[in-house]
């Protein structure tokens, strides 16, 4: 690998023709009104790889060696499973933070915080933000090198014009983005598998006709099709479903010149394959219902509602929600009835936060219940944004300069620090902001992901989610998520028992301090489990 500073920033100034753009994400939550905002001047440098110029700037120097290894392996595995290679260099512009992506002048148009990754088609440049994770980065890049190769092989030669465009565009969603999805995530992926157990369990299973109905949501059945596919025909069906798109754009036709069977059969089979997977999990297990009361939905809210926290008395609950339509803003209900109360931030008619970082982020109250905390963005920075959830009102918003995204805040028990994770130069770690004082604290500085951070009562340990027990940095070799504990005084860090197989998510402290609640996909369902910190023991 080699550097060399780019003397000609106007290279990156070129903006791609947004009709042409792939986004790996699907519609992105829009704050209505805003235009695209440049708030840093970023000075890039190049990284030459065998395969790759790589375009960053000083901030991502720690992550970007490690970002071009991940480049140069996905186009080794892409290059020899589609029996292609790449004719030219294959550009990569890298940021170190969503904001930051969100700010490119390379790309026309407004970039929602949904938006992964860009890969354009006229110059076939993948543009992204390191994601903080190595397993996030790792799934974006190989997610949108697929669309440079699917590109590359449904051109035509010659230069990509705008009267030479590659036959990929003009297929469907789910056979792009699904297939990326495919060979960037695998087969096995308990988050489509549960898409896929709940259409079956409705006996909405979307036939491959029906699957260019917006209404079916492209990456999560496109590549539950690609899986079933690629598993029963193998990976060499992928290849030649993407030679023969250089050739045609009808996807049904595709598919059936590299399985032999028409797509009304093919749904069939496909469809009975499902079924026939998860029967034994439908008789073997009960629904969400018999565990719990369904306290926010469509019917009282939007049909998008997450990250929940729920107040200490257990009486509210404050959530994101795009229950007015035009924005993501946050809202707080009464746990009982149901009943939205208030709407805490709202976006729409007062664009005061680029983001409220309502995909990866939930917010935190402190222990009298009088106050709530949360990350956002406002003008490309990160933010500490504290509120009174009784009035909406903001009684504080702390700016961090060298932060580029912060998530999950949570409370001290006495109210007086916050600790949060953050993600700085394209990787997490977790800080500790002393809210009296204004000094913030760095607790880990390393390439491992640190995330989900959670006080204990006694407020001696902070519990969070982290790779650093199943991960291998020197050979790149991504483990799950498991939980850990920090002593926020010392920064000592103790791994907490996890289970080796599937992520271990979301942890939570008992009132008492005695156990940890969390989510694992162990067995490739998602569902709470309880861990006894004195004995080590769980309980689902």
């Amino acid at each position: 690998m080699t550097r060399s500073s780019s003397r000609r920033p106007a290279v990156l100034a070129i903006a791609a023709l947004a009709a042409f753009l792939i986004p790996s994400a699907p519609a992105d939550a829009q704050y209505f009104g805003q235009n695209k905002v440049q708030y840093n001047d970023f000075d890039f440098k190049v990284l030459k790889t065998k395969n790759f110029d790589i375009y960053y700037y000083p901030e991502e120097e720690a992550a970007v060696e490690q970002a071009g290894r991940l480049a140069e392996r996905w186009y080794a595995r892409f290059s020899r499973l589609l029996n292609h290679r790449f004719g030219r260099r294959q550009p990569l512009i890298l940021y170190a933070s969503h904001p930051h992506f969100e700010q490119t002048n390379v790309l026309q148009g407004f970039i929602g915080e949904g938006t992964g990754g860009v890969t354009e088609v006229l110059k076939r440049r993948v543009v992204m933000p390191l994601a903080g994770p190595l397993a996030e980065t790792d799934h974006v890049l190989g997610h949108e090198l697929v669309h440079a190769f699917q590109f590359d092989m449904t051109g035509r030669g010659g230069t990509t014009s705008s009267s030479n465009i590659p036959n990929a565009v003009r297929l469907p969603l789910w056979f792009i983005e699904g297939m990326a999805e495919y060979l960037s995530v695998g087969p096995v992926d308990p988050h489509t598998a549960m898409w896929m157990r709940d259409a079956s369990r409705r006996e909405k299973l979307p036939t491959i006709r029906q699957l260019s109905d917006p209404r079916y949501f492209p990456y999560r059945y496109g590549q539950a099709l690609w899986s079933y596919v690629a598993g029963r025909w193998g990976d060499e069906v992928v290849a030649d479903a993407l030679r023969a798109a250089s050739r045609q754009s009808d996807a049904e036709r595709i598919l059936e010149s590299v399985t032999g069977l028409d797509h009304k059969e093919l749904s069939k089979q496909w469809h009975q394959a499902v079924r026939d997977a998860y029967r034994p999990i439908f008789e073997n297990k009960r629904g969400a219902e018999a565990f719990g009361r369904l306290v926010i939905s469509e019917k009282n809210a939007g049909e998008l509602n997450v990250a929940p926290s729920i107040s200490p008395d257990g009486s509210q609950v404050v959530f994101f929600s795009e229950k007015d339509l035009f924005s993501i803003d946050l809202f707080v209900a009464d746990v009982a009835s149901g009943k939205v109360r208030r709407k805490l931030v709202e976006t729409a008619s007062d664009p005061h936060f680029d983001s409220l970082q309502f995909i990866n982020s939930a917010g935190d109250w402190d222990a009298t219940g009088r106050r709530f905390v949360f990350g956002g963005i406002r003008k490309g920075k990160a933010v500490l944004v504290i509120l009174d959830p009784a009035t909406g009102k903001r009684e504080r918003e702390i700016p961090f300069e060298d932060l580029g995204e912060i998530t999950d805040p949570t409370f001290a028990p006495d109210g007086q620090s916050v600790a949060f994770s953050a993600v700085v130069g394209g990787l997490t770690d977790l800080f500790v902001h002393d809210l009296k004082s204004g000094a913030t604290r760095r607790l880990t500085e390393d390439a491992f992901a640190d995330l989900q951070p959670a006080w204990s009562p006694d407020g001696r340990a902070i519990a969070f989610v982290t790779d650093r027990f199943s991960s291998r940095l020197e050979g790149l070799t991504v483990g799950n998520y498991r939980l850990a504990a920090i002593d926020p005084a010392s920064g000592d860090v103790r791994a907490l028992p996890s289970f080796e197989e599937g992520k271990n998510i979301d942890p939570e402290w008992s009132p008492d301090g005695r156990s940890l609640f969390f989510i694992s996909d162990r067995t490739g369902i998602s569902n709470v489990y309880r861990l006894d910190v004195a004995s080590g023991a769980h309980t689902q």
